[in-house]
């Protein structure tokens, strides 16, 4: 009989195979690239990579008349040193807003625009440190400038208020709607007050075994960005959840085969997926708070908020997150106490009373 993989071994070796399937749209040269990225970075870091430097190479060849008979493979080293600052900044506006293959406009925003133009930074920056090309005009451009944005979070109130809806809202529904919300209601407030009660990513969460729990020290497994495997310790809140979803429906459930050891099942009896928790989170928080688009990273930044009120160390806050950077965790979450911001609403008086 044969090993079953867990969930991030079969998620490796999926995008593998994707990402050699990318390879062979890109130029030969590319490969030297990618196989020198390995030890510093993910698959799925490579495979977004290769996504992004195929769309350069794709605009060349639809944008800059040398290229326009170019095939993937015709692409040499020589092609690249001999684009000037202007092609890389045709290519930064070009990001904005483009057709892929399939006809699909895509647009890119702040953080979309500068992620795709760090990996074509680094793609150029690899060749020019080992001297494969004697010009990198990437570094006479400027890379976009991205804004600060307000962190979205959902307070105190709001919390208890969506899980309150969760593990009531079937009393105002009838038909298909009402049975497949007692299928689903467990399940969902599992994960729902596991995602607020510890603030493990999504990934993180749809990749959980059932093995991975251990209700005798309150903890879960989890699987870090990198493969890195860490214990994350809950409270008795998220404890109840838990155990209510896995002696109830979770038990229930005959799962499919290679599906046998996942904790969270969808209604095919499959290990749930990234988008499928995404969509239930957005399903029942429209309802609580339509004001906020409120998405399992933001109940990840709800919950690092809460921890840094509650200990006021962050860097606690940034070992439970799993952040390799403190000053990724200080920026999210030090600058959180907005009380004096919240005076100043009240500080000046428009009219006496």
């Amino acid at each position: 009989m044969a090993t079953q993989r867990t969930y991030h071994e079969q998620t490796n070796i999926d995008y593998t195979l994707r990402l050699r399937e990318i390879l062979k749209t890109l130029p030969p040269f590319a490969k030297d690239f990618f196989r020198a990225m390995e030890p510093v970075s993910s698959i799925r870091t490579r495979m977004n990579y290769a996504y992004d430097i195929r769309v350069f190479f794709r605009f060349l060849t639809e944008n800059n008349p040398l290229y326009a008979h170019y095939r993937s493979d015709q692409f040499t080293l020589q092609d690249l040193e001999r684009l000037k600052p202007v092609d890389i900044e045709e290519y930064m506006e070009y990001l904005k807003v483009y057709q892929r293959e399939d006809s699909e406009l895509v647009t890119n925003g702040e953080k979309g625009l500068a992620r795709k133009m760090s990996a074509l930074r680094s793609f150029y920056g690899y060749f020019y440190k080992r001297q494969a090309i004697s010009q990198n005009p990437t570094l006479l451009v400027d890379m976009p400038k991205i804004h600060e944005k307000a962190i979205i979070r959902l307070e105190a109130d709001e919390v208890a208020t969506l899980l309150d809806y969760v593990d009531s809202c079937g009393e105002r529904l009838t038909g298909q709607a009402r049975v497949y919300y007692e299928k689903t209601k467990d399940r969902d407030l599992a994960i729902l007050t596991l995602l607020l009660g510890t603030g493990i990513r999504v990934s993180e969460c749809v990749g959980l075994d059932i093995q991975d729990v251990d209700f005798k020290n309150n903890g879960i497994k989890v699987t870090r960005k990198g493969g890195n495997e860490m214990v994350v310790y809950f409270g008795e809140e998220v404890r109840s959840a838990l155990l209510n979803y896995m002696e109830g429906t979770r038990k229930a459930i005959s799962p499919l085969s290679g599906h046998e050891n996942a904790l969270f099942l969808s209604t095919r009896k499959r290990r749930m997926g990234v988008q499928a928790i995404e969509n239930m989170v957005k399903k029942y928080a429209r309802q609580v708070t339509p004001n906020k688009k409120i998405t399992p990273h933001k109940l990840r930044s709800t919950y690092g908020t809460s921890l840094y009120r509650e200990t006021g160390d962050i860097y606690l806050v940034a070992d439970v997150l799993g952040h390799k950077d403190v000053n990724t965790t200080r920026k999210h979450y030090a600058d959180i106490d907005d009380n004096r911001r919240r005076m100043a609403a009240t500080a000046v008086k428009l009219r006496e009373p």
